[in-house]
């Protein structure tokens, strides 16, 4: 039997200007299913405004964003998520009046109740702890379960690509290394092509398969992350270690 091969997230000389900003230029790349694309840069680098404009919260100037075949640019939010990618913004961004639960539903509106109670089932093997305090409001959660249930609820859209934006922004060392290891893990089992963007190089470059480096809103270097993590030049010109 022939298993259909998941397409690829494209994007294609994206650039964006905020009045007399120019916040991306011409920015190209390709998030492969099954692996992490890590983009590393410093702040101000055009990270954020490159996840926001591929998940349709920003309109470009020039440029789109393809999965596969599918044209995403021109298309709302809620239609880019139907499309199959996923949003985990900076900042967590979970409910804190809601629970933990009805966080997570939030993120599969538009699946059947039988689906829905399938992928609650699945994020609660992912992680325990959001099955442990499922009733238990979002704002009791320590800064690493919130982290958990934003990802979490990102699933619950049932998602081909899944875009993380700073998702060790406040967290301890050891929780960012188990959140990213988990990621990875994600990405092999469920094929999911994983758009990771960080400002910790140094995390991002461990558990990357590809590494995308962005300075001033350009791409500046494309490559094997463990080989981009290993140019000395590189790393001081642009990544600040």
């Amino acid at each position: 039997m022939n298993i259909p091969v998941a397409p690829s997230l494209h994007v294609n000389h994206l650039s964006v200007k905020f009045g007399a900003v120019q916040a991306l230029s011409s920015v190209t790349l390709t998030a492969p299913p099954g692996e992490v694309t890590a983009v590393i840069g410093a702040n101000g680098a055009g990270k954020s405004t490159m996840m926001r404009t591929i998940a349709g919260l920003v309109r470009p100037e020039l440029g789109d964003v393809k999965y596969g075949e599918i044209q995403l640019t021109g298309k709302s939010p809620e239609e880019i998520v139907q499309s199959g990618i996923s949003l985990v913004p900076e900042g967590r961004s979970t409910i804190a009046e809601l629970s933990v639960e009805e966080n997570l539903l939030l993120g599969a509106l538009r699946r059947s109740s039988d689906r829905r109670q399938l992928l609650l089932d699945e994020v609660y093997a992912l992680f325990p702890i959001l099955g442990e305090r499922n009733h238990q409001r979002a704002d009791t959660l320590s800064g690493g379960e919130r982290q958990q249930l934003a990802i979490g609820r990102a699933l619950m859209g049932d998602p081909r690509v899944l875009l993380l934006d700073e998702p060790s922004l406040g967290l301890a060392p050891l929780i960012v290394q188990q959140i990213l290891e988990l990621v990875r893990d994600l990405a092999l089992t469920r094929r999911l092509a994983v758009l990771l963007v960080e400002q910790n190089a140094v995390t991002a470059l461990r558990i990357a398969n590809t590494a995308v480096v962005l300075h001033l809103g350009k791409v500046v270097m494309t490559g094997p992350a463990a080989e981009i993590g290993a140019d000395e030049q590189l790393r001081h010109a642009y990544l600040g270690y």
